[in-house]
């Protein structure tokens, strides 16, 4: 039998649930994906092509294709592996997306069977000299429509003023998959469980990484939300890991009225960990606070280095900025437009909107 998720992850994992900034003010309700088109997601690319090598970059735009099959589509119609595609990220499945993948140069002659394919198209055909890694990328620009809010344009005007100034950097349920499916996943395989399930998905590398990242992902909601709970996701602790937010070069907290200052001005940033093998960890008073996460949930950093380069771990950011946030009013309800850092979710955005962590 599997084993199941603690319940500090559980609770880590229900974005309904957890806190927003945005909460002094009500949420406008509203529904977010009624339509593909109505959630538009189109990627920033970290740099152009260089126009030779042995990578094809397709510049493509999909509707309504997740990421797991869009791979498997591209493999068979190419007659390649699916690892040998290349992507920057995990985009949305109910949604218009246009973003950048790289295949073999020697596919050149292939993508003739690319035409015919419902909800894709390739845009534009680039080279360059590598493969696109995980992360390449700038960010993300998002057009989004709430259909049918229940309150005003200036409602949704006040509560962009908050989110301006930041917000918790939350990994949206859809991390998870469904009902936590795959954070359940990676739970098992950290435990070590053999399970008919985690055979099967063992032979998976992509299903394998996202098991696990699922789990890393719950537990760095768990060690945001309570550092929400004392009311220090906005407060330098002694021995925290902060990363500057133009280049996000990573330092240690050693003076922390020096560090806070800069934070409030907007230089920085406090960090929490996504749990690895090899992740850089904080000291003093919050180290003391990633520990307890890890000891709640019974496990160590340790128990991911089975998984070697899967689960190295890294730092994030507990707060984001979106930028070029604004809102307007059209016929079918009121469109939300910004742009995110890699790794940040637009759900997390919208539930600032709709009013979702104020129950």
């Amino acid at each position: 039998m599997s084993s199941s998720l603690p319940e500090t992850l559980r609770r880590s994992m229900a974005l309904a649930d957890l806190p927003r900034s945005a909460s002094p003010l009500p949420g406008i309700g509203g529904q977010v994906k009624a339509a593909p088109e109505d959630f538009v997601v189109e990627e920033i690319p970290a740099f152009p092509p260089s126009g030779s090598g042995d990578f094809l970059y397709l510049w493509i735009q999909k509707t309504d294709w997740d990421t797991r099959a869009l791979l498997r589509m591209l493999g068979e119609r190419l007659g390649i592996e699916t690892g040998d595609v290349g992507t920057a990220g995990v985009k949305d499945r109910r949604a218009i997306t246009r973003q950048t993948i790289s295949v073999p140069s020697h596919c050149h002659d292939r993508l003739g069977a690319l035409e015919d394919v419902e909800g894709f198209e390739v845009l534009r055909v680039d080279r360059h000299g590598h493969k696109l890694r995980t992360g390449k990328l700038r960010g993300n620009r998002f057009s989004i429509l709430l259909r049918e809010p229940s309150g005003t344009l200036e409602a949704a005007e006040s509560i962009a003023a908050h989110v301006r100034q930041g917000l918790p950097n939350f990994y949206g349920e859809q991390r998870f998959g469904r009902e936590g499916s795959t954070a359940e996943l990676g739970w098992d395989f950290l435990r070590g469980e053999k399970t008919s399930r985690t055979r099967r998905a063992g032979r998976n590398r992509f299903l394998r990484r996202m098991a696990i990242s699922a789990v890393q992902s719950a537990l760095f909601n768990d060690y945001l939300l309570r550092r929400i709970a004392v009311n220090q996701h906005r407060e330098v602790l002694a021995g925290d890991r902060m990363a500057r937010r133009d280049s996000g070069g990573p330092f240690r907290a050693d003076d922390v009225a020096t560090e806070q200052s800069r934070f409030e001005a907007g230089e920085t940033v406090m960090t929490g960990p996504i749990f690895g093998s090899r992740v850089l960890r904080a000291e003093g008073d919050a180290f003391e606070l990633e520990q307890k996460v890890l000891d709640e949930a019974g496990i160590q950093t340790d128990d991911f280095g089975r998984f070697k380069k899967l689960a190295l771990g890294t730092r994030r950011p507990l707060l984001i900025w979106p930028e070029q946030l604004e809102v307007t009013a059209v016929e079918a309800g009121i469109r939300v437009d910004f742009s995110l850092p890699p790794g940040s979710y637009a759900t997390v955005v919208m539930r600032e909107f709709q009013g979702e962590g104020d129950r």
